[in-house]
């Protein structure tokens, strides 16, 4: 496949709904439309506190332990120290949020910048750009930093191909921390725009990276300043490979519909602007039946190509966490599912699930929102990481932590629907510029 196969679908310059437009004027003319429907999906979503992805509500218990997994908690203590230094008392203010405010929940893949807090990269200096990322390079294994600079950088040749360089920049992001930083304590940072959500828990050397939203329109940039830059070859191999090598009666096991378009989808099964997606926006606890095939019906080389598959996500993690979470993956394999939409064949658009107790994965390719492909195409891609079972966010290391640590008092624990774990706070969210 050709890596400008995009190019027909980018709008003649000047013709783009987002040519030249500022990041505020892109909000002032969409939100008149989207405001309402932004506000009404932010307070269903906190009005229940929550609770994670579940396979039919229930939690599964034990899942989670809290325990040392190497995590580079010493440099990444330094890096954010080394940025909150060199922030004014104001940006302090909105770059810096309690432990338990919910602000990380509402995370959103949009080009519309509904938040009201974090520091925004593109209008602060390059020095305070470089000590935001310190923080997201320390946090992340060489090639997860890499993977996410290069999305980055994808998303300013997008902005070029529309004429929108203010809008769609290398440096359209915003970073909060939530909570104290400390060696001993919790507390995390999130990097949040568009295609592109890290959220990072730290408790002591443990660590967890989801969700992590990660995407490219397109995928890869074929000329300019960011030429050869590319995104998702391994997940996007990888996957196929696995899909084309199963057997005709695991297929038939797999492979829920030969098509991504809505109408050859079963009934309910389309997310709308979200594709075929189950885990985006405002789905941190939904409710998502395993599908598919299971790990224990594949063979030897089909379990290890799973795994592989697997790791080409979770390896943004540091090398301590990765073997860790890898080791929570294998002992689950039995239970683990991958399930398929779309063809085989080399040009055809894809979406795949892999599902576990601990992980869920899903992989998407998408039709237009910037360019103007009408169908899924394979070079728009969404991908996104969850870790099931009420863990996201690193809650539930958050309730054994509550629940174990002598200074913390017993009204503070948690509660996961049936064990006491509730997530309600009582915060003040505002998340339009009205």
């Amino acid at each position: 496949m050709s890596k400008s196969d995009f190019r027909k679908f980018v709008p003649e310059m000047g013709k783009a709904f987002h040519f030249g437009m500022t990041t505020q004027q892109f909000y002032d003319a969409v939100i008149p439309e989207r405001g309402p429907k932004e506000r009404a999906g932010v307070e269903k979503y906190l009005s229940t506190p929550f609770k994670g992805i579940t396979t039919d509500g229930n939690i599964v218990p034990g899942l989670f332990a809290l325990r040392s997994e190497g995590a580079p908690t010493q440099e990444i203590l330094s890096a954010v120290l080394m940025l909150l230094a060199q922030l004014s008392p104001d940006q302090k203010k909105v770059t810096c949020l309690p432990l338990e405010s919910r602000e990380r929940e509402l995370w959103q893949n949009s080009i519309v910048r509904y938040e009201n807090f974090g520091l925004r990269l593109d209008e602060v200096p390059g020095a305070l750009q470089e000590a935001a990322m310190s923080v997201v390079r320390a946090s992340l294994s060489a090639a997860g930093y890499e993977k996410t600079r290069n999305l980055m950088k994808l998303n300013a040749f997008l902005g070029e191909l529309v004429g929108a360089p203010r809008l769609l920049s290398e440096w359209s992001y915003q970073l909060h921390i939530y909570g104290e930083p400390s060696l001993t304590e919790p507390w995390g940072w999130q990097i949040s725009g568009h295609h592109l959500i890290i959220t990072c828990f730290i408790l002591r050397e443990q660590m967890t990276l989801t969700p992590t939203f990660m995407g490219a329109e397109p995928r890869y940039a074929d000329t300019g300043k960011y030429a050869g830059t590319v995104a998702f070859e391994d997940e996007e191999r990888l996957g196929l490979e696995f899909a084309r090598n199963l057997s005709a009666e695991q297929k038939q096991k797999a492979i829920f519909s030969n098509s991504l378009l809505p109408d050859r989808l079963p009934p309910g099964r389309h997310q709308g602007v979200d594709g075929l997606i189950l885990g985006g926006r405002h789905k941190n606890s939904a409710v998502i039946p395993y599908e598919g095939i299971r790990g224990a019906e594949l063979g030897p080389q089909q379990r290890q190509a799973l795994l592989d598959l697997t790791q080409c996500y979770l390896s943004t993690l540091p090398s301590g966490p990765l073997a860790a979470r890898m080791g929570d993956v294998e002992r689950h394999f039995a239970e683990t599912h991958f399930c398929w939409a779309g063809g085989l064949d080399d040009e055809s658009a894809f979406y795949y699930r892999i599902q576990s107790p601990v992980v869920m994965i899903e992989f998407d390719h998408q039709n237009w929102v910037v360019l103007k492909n009408p169908e899924p195409k394979k070079f728009h891609t969404h991908t996104i990481v969850h870790t099931p079972n009420g863990n996201d966010f690193g809650m539930d290391l958050l309730r054994l932590h509550y629940e174990t640590a002598p200074h913390h008092n017993a009204v503070r624990h948690h509660s996961h629907g049936g064990h006491a774990h509730s997530h309600e706070h009582p915060q003040d969210h505002h998340h339009d510029h009205d």
